[in-house]
């Protein structure tokens, strides 16, 4: 479920396809997410799990699947 959504999410602000986006989906290289991008994607995700992520967290987080065991451990 959180990973549907986290892909749905990543489909709309990135403009691809949500089949395309897999676990190991690498958010910069994959998706060419600059640090821009991110920011705008954390807010995105933050808005729709109502959790914060630290700031600290977010140069741990590079992939799909690390984003989604994120939420899932915080929400």
């Amino acid at each position: 479920m959180v990973f549907e959504k986290v892909k749905a999410i990543l489909s709309e602000q990135f403009d691809v396809e949500e089949d395309s986006i897999t676990p190991d989906t690498n958010i910069s290289e994959d998706l060419g997410a600059d640090s821009l991008d991110v920011v705008d994607l954390l807010m995105s995700i933050e808005d729709e799990f109502e959790i914060e992520i630290p700031d600290e967290e977010i140069d741990n987080i590079r992939t799909v699947g690390e984003l989604v065991k994120y939420i899932e451990a915080n929400v």
